[in-house]
């Protein structure tokens, strides 16, 4: 588990646009760490890193636009800030996304394709356990609400999760990390551990 930030370090934001957000803070908060949310581009400037929440990501990315964040995100990706996407976040990290609505663009920077609403409806969410060896034995109770899926992989990203039918579920690729499913929702924090450590491990 993370410890209590030293002086010098700087926050860890999460976009707050649209989504459940304020999981994301509370996870954050409950690991030590000083969490901010993110609604402008001066807030953007002055943290470590960048959770970007469930949600829906053509809302997202619209209201990224409108509040004049979306090439500041896109910029600060691939110039290196360590982002975490969680399902529409993953969608908003991918290079290429599948069934997305006309004119939606994601930031990009995760050499994947991913698909959106890959699971079906509201109606059709469920949860499963998975075997993440980076988190340690226990399995990660996963929660999927809505959840895209990873098509493919590209050469720069790597699979961490699979499903029993082979699909892939989250993904790591340098300072990017994405998941389809919900870990701030479910009392696990082994996912933003881990996260948290690799944003440390960049200062």
């Amino acid at each position: 588990m993370a410890g209590n930030p030293s002086a010098d370090q700087l926050p860890i934001g999460v976009l707050a646009l649209q989504g459940d957000f304020r999981e994301h803070l509370q996870v954050l908060q409950q690991l030590g760490e000083t969490a901010v949310a993110v609604k402008s581009r001066e807030q953007l400037e002055h943290i470590a890193a960048l959770i970007i929440p469930g949600g829906e990501s053509s809302v997202i990315d619209k209201l990224s636009r409108l509040y004049g964040l979306f090439e500041p995100i896109r910029a600060s990706i691939h110039a290196g800030l360590p982002v975490y996407g969680t399902c529409a976040g993953l969608i908003m990290l991918a290079d290429t996304v599948e069934d997305s609505i006309e004119g939606q663009q994601s930031f990009g920077g995760l050499d994947v394709v991913v698909r959106r609403n890959a699971f079906g409806s509201q109606t059709d969410s469920f949860e499963t356990d998975l075997s993440i060896p980076e988190l340690g034995e226990n399995p990660v109770h996963a929660v999927f609400i809505r959840a895209p899926v990873v098509e493919s992989v590209g050469a720069r990203a790597r699979a961490l999760a699979t499903l029993d039918d082979g699909r892939i579920v989250a993904v790591e690729q340098g300072n990017l990390l994405g998941t389809s499913f919900h870990p701030e929702i479910t009392g696990d924090t082994r996912f933003h551990e881990y996260f948290v450590r690799r944003v440390r491990a960049m200062q």
